[in-house]
């Protein structure tokens, strides 16, 4: 029977340890009773495809995924790999082949491009292999075109990025002008996080100066703000994709002597970015739970795996993070 998922954020708390205990520690005693016969017969192995590794928020999602592998050593086996790089693609590609190749019973991945995995993903399904898309969704079309229909296990970039765009839009007032530093192109979550940032932009009236990719990453973003600033003399907030980013354009915002002058929000609420918003270095961040995704992931994998089936889109939760939320 098909199965069309629930919204995981009306059933658990936005506390940073809330989607740890109902989502990944409440599935794996749901699939305990679910999954006895299917998982005594063999041992499956489990894959995990992340995106870049230089990335604080995918070494979370790792290191949330192998201690949960490791408490769970009887249920399953267990491999994680990610990429060098956001734009890495190829390493994606061969990473999803390889654990077709050695026979991995299912694979949990968060796609680099929306597109071009479709096609390493439909030959998985192909060959028997259950797959379940975290974190940045598939693309609907090139789904379409391959034939598949795989469900959507992440968050509602789009409203994520809101939240963060109208923290600032609150902070700075109708008039405020802003410049947006975009992820990938290539990749659905950057494109959801580009349009929410703009709901904010308009909503709140804000003055839109410049948005360019620095594809995810800090040191492509501190180029890329420097630059902003250059052009612009009078930016006085940033909207950065994501927390590695943020962090790029907070180091060129202390070269300028900036910092905390422009306000600057970002999405992902990594350790790193924790200390620059309680010391107002950055206005507000958008937790969105990684180490529990990857877990999240895994749990669905092993249903599916027992016989159930899943369609559309699972909400996993977002937060908005600012000075009074940390510690």
């Amino acid at each position: 029977m098909t199965k069309t998922p629930e919204n995981f954020a009306m059933r658990i708390g936005l506390t940073r340890r809330g989607f740890v205990v109902a989502g990944a520690i409440g599935s794996a005693a749901a699939l305990s009773g679910g999954l006895t016969t299917a998982l005594a017969a063999e041992k499956p192995k489990i894959g995990l495809v992340q995106k870049s590794l230089a990335n604080e928020f995918f070494k979370q999602m790792q290191a949330g995924a192998e201690k949960y592998a490791a408490a769970n050593t009887d249920k399953f086996e267990f491999k994680a790999v990610g990429m060098k790089d956001e734009r890495d693609f190829a390493a994606q590609v061969d990473a999803i082949e390889n654990f077709v190749t050695q026979k991995y019973d299912i694979i949990v991945v968060a796609p680099a491009d929306s597109k071009a995995m479709v096609t390493p993903i439909a030959k998985a399904l192909k060959a028997g292999v259950k797959v379940i898309n975290i974190d940045v969704e598939l693309d609907k079309d090139a789904k379409k075109a391959a034939g598949i229909d795989l469900a959507f296990f992440g968050p509602d970039n789009r409203a994520g990025a809101k939240m963060a765009g109208d923290a600032l839009a609150k902070d700075l007032g109708p008039g405020g002008k802003v410049v947006i530093l975009e992820g990938n192109p290539e990749a659905d979550n950057a494109v959801q996080r580009k349009l929410g940032f703009m709901d904010a932009v308009n909503e709140g009236k804000l003055t839109l100066l410049d948005s360019k990719t620095a594809h995810w990453e800090t040191e492509e973003a501190n180029t890329l703000m420097t630059n902003f600033l250059t052009q612009y003399h009078d930016i006085q907030g940033v909207m950065a994709a994501n927390d590695s980013m943020a962090l790029g354009v907070v180091k060129a915002l202390d070269a300028a002597g900036l910092s905390g002058k422009i306000k600057v929000v970002g999405f992902d609420n990594i350790p790193a970015v924790q200390p620059l918003i309680k010391g107002g270095k950055m206005l507000a961040t958008v937790e969105q739970y990684g180490a529990d995704m990857a877990v999240l992931g895994i749990n669905y994998g092993l249903k599916e795996r027992g016989g159930e089936t899943f369609s559309g889109w699972v909400k996993t939760p977002i937060k908005l993070i600012e000075a009074k939320d940390l510690s």
